[in-house]
């Protein structure tokens, strides 16, 4: 049965307002945007996954609620950039009782791995039936994070701190979907001062041929680079 609004004296209904975390990393090798999930084990939709959620209390605004939950729940505090992504208020859109929610975009680098709270990455492109609305929000997180990568420096959320081009360029791939050219793509992420060199290089392969340069992100906190820019590829994957 679905409980009904708690109202005050004056009749105005008090809603219960949760956060949701949709959580990406890209696997430069594959590559591919993952997102962070767990099931649900008890109703509505048990069995179902679900993103990390939680209520907001009183005392916290909705970013302290959000990173209180991926902590508690899953022992998550890798988060290298979060932004507020969508507010959710479909009168229907949890069965048990009215909710609103404010979605939160995370990244964390590729390395990161989450074993508790029987968390799971899955591939944006082949989500599995999810609970609420949460692969609606997936989706618009992805979304969120394909237009902002080409404006922006926001790739240093998702990069290792030291990388070569090659593997910039597959983190970059993972997000867009399509084939990025790695010369240009260094070229534009230098010009706009993204990027710079380590003065380090990789260790020789067993293939042997040159060891390849490395590179870092300049700043570690979200700047608009290009508002007018989109990195297009010829190909799609």
């Amino acid at each position: 049965m679905r409980a009904e609004p708690f109202r005050d004296p004056k009749g105005v209904a008090k809603y219960r307002h949760e956060v949701l975390a949709v959580v990406f990393r890209v696997l430069a090798d594959t590559p591919s945007l993952q997102v962070l999930a767990w099931q649900r084990h008890h109703e509505p939709f048990a069995g179902q996954w679900a993103l990390p959620s939680g209520p907001v209390e009183v005392s916290e605004t909705m970013r302290d609620a959000m990173e209180r939950h991926l902590a508690d729940k899953l022992d998550l505090v890798a988060v290298r950039h979060s932004e507020q992504l969508a507010t959710l208020s479909a009168p229907l859109r949890d069965p048990a009782e009215r909710t609103i929610a404010t979605a939160y975009l995370g990244l964390v680098a590729e390395a990161t791995e989450v074993v508790k709270g029987g968390a799971h990455w899955f591939d944006v492109s082949t989500l599995p039936q999810m609970a609420f609305d949460h692969d609606e929000v997936v989706r618009l997180g992805a979304h969120r994070l394909r237009g902002k990568i080409s404006y922006s420096n926001i790739a240093f959320a998702l990069a290792p701190d030291e990388f070569t081009l090659a593997h910039l360029r597959e983190i970059y791939m993972g997000v867009l979907y399509h084939d990025v050219d790695v010369t240009n793509l260094g070229r534009v992420l230098t010009r706009r001062h993204q990027i710079e060199p380590t003065g380090h290089r990789t260790a020789p392969g067993q293939k042997g041929g040159r060891p390849a340069r490395t590179y870092r992100f300049v700043e570690h906190s979200l700047h608009i680079t290009d508002p007018f820019a989109v990195l297009r590829g010829d190909q799609k994957r």
